[in-house]
């Protein structure tokens, strides 16, 4: 058992309240970020994306579904790799079962990599997912997002990642990208975070906070040394 300090009922409630008073100002100022958000300025996208799905070639604003948003999971899965990043597998375990939730408040949820779509088909079937996964192998998608990078540029840690110069272990970077389409097809870049910007969207680490031990990483080489693929614990 950790090392804690361990107090009567009463004294637990009252520290407990207090601490939720911090917990709804956390929450007020989370309602303020989250609108501050949506108030940012788009841009429009200007290139025409065409991506390999299982339902043929398809532009970016074919992969809408007829929907107004769409939100873009940036997977780590590169053209020569044999599998899907473990970290990023540990995100998509917890968005397959949200996409028709999503589909209730017009948003389509995919995941995009640069890997050929027979490997992320055979990965996405391994995996046991259903959410529309698409190949941007012959577009630039993932390059103008920041999300892939030249193996020189990451063999001397100089690569532009998160907004900023960055050094990176691999050619393929996560992150999420939104989208907005509107009555006339036009397609606009509204928002993309990457790093810990995709905190928000993976549940399991929520839950880990508000366990004793929280995420419990501190000691380990790197924050998900931990992590494997769902069949490979």
């Amino acid at each position: 058992m950790p090392k804690h300090q361990v107090v009567d009922h009463e004294e637990w409630i009252r520290q407990r309240k207090a601490f939720l008073q911090r917990e709804k100002e956390f929450t007020k100022r989370r309602d303020e970020l989250n609108a501050a958000r949506r108030e940012l300025p788009w841009e429009k996208v200007e290139k025409e994306y065409v991506f390999d799905t299982v339902g043929g070639r398809k532009t970016l604003g074919e992969l809408f579904e007829g929907r107004r948003q769409l939100l873009v999971y940036h997977f780590m899965f590169g053209p020569d790799w044999d599998a899907g990043c473990p970290s990023c597998s540990f995100w998509a375990d917890g968005y397959d079962r949200n996409v028709i939730h999503l589909a209730q408040r017009d948003i389509t949820l995919i995941a995009v990599s640069r890997a050929p779509l027979e490997k992320l088909q055979a990965y996405r079937d391994r995996m046991g997912w259903t959410f529309s996964w698409v190949s941007s192998h012959d577009n630039d998608f993932n390059w103008d997002y920041d999300v892939s990078f030249e193996q020189r540029d990451a063999d001397r840690g100089d690569v532009y990642y998160n907004y900023a110069p960055s050094s990176f272990p691999s050619t393929e970077g996560p992150g999420l990208s939104a989208f907005y389409r509107d009555g006339d097809g036009t397609v606009y870049h509204t928002y993309s975070t990457f790093a810990r910007g995709l905190d928000m969207f993976n549940a399991a680490y929520h839950m880990m906070d508000v366990a004793p031990l929280g995420r419990n990483e501190d000691a380990l080489s790197y924050a998900q040394a931990w992590v494997r693929r769902r069949d490979e614990y």
